[in-house]
Order: C-alpha cells, then structure tokens, then sequence
C-alpha cells in the first residue's frame, strides 16, 4: 500500500490567501501555510486498505477531520484540503 499522493497544486482557495500547500519531511505529510508560516498539517494515513487525512493545528495540535476515507492517498489529500476549507469558512 503506497499511501504517498501526487503532489497537488495549491488550491485556489488558499492562494487567494496568500497560502500555499508544501510537503513535509516525508511524502505523506503535508503543511498548509499562510505568510510562510505552516497552520495546519496533513498527514496521510492508510486505514483498513483505504487512506485518511489527519487534518491537525500546528500551533496546538488540535485535530480537525472527521475520518473520511479515500480510495487512493491523493484523494485522501484533496479530501482533507476541503474538509480544512470547511472548517476554515472559506
């Protein structure tokens, strides 16, 4: 089970923001950021042969998804970006 996405392209969304989406240290975990700073953490995870996106704050470590899962880890990614979007009223 491969549970590294393609890299996706910063939603529009968060662009409008002045964010934008940058892998982490290995290739399932990802960092939205706003003004340089990383706010939130994607990581993907695989879960009973599908995958999820833990969706957590940086500064507090506050879990934000609600355990979705995804036939493949890139659209676990895209998932959680929407789900983050949700969250965040934008």
């Amino acid at each position: 089970m491969n549970h590294q996405p393609t890299k996706p392209d910063t939603p529009a969304w968060l662009k409008s923001r002045e964010g934008e989406l940058r892998r982490g240290l290995t290739e399932s975990v990802w960092f939205v950021t706003l003004d340089g700073r990383p706010l939130y953490k994607l990581t993907i995870v695989p879960v009973a042969g599908r995958y999820s996106c833990a969706i957590s704050a940086t500064v507090n470590g506050r879990r934000l998804d609600s355990g979705q899962t995804a036939a493949t880890a890139t659209e676990a990614l895209q998932m959680g970006l929407e789900e983050l979007r949700g969250k965040l009223g934008w």
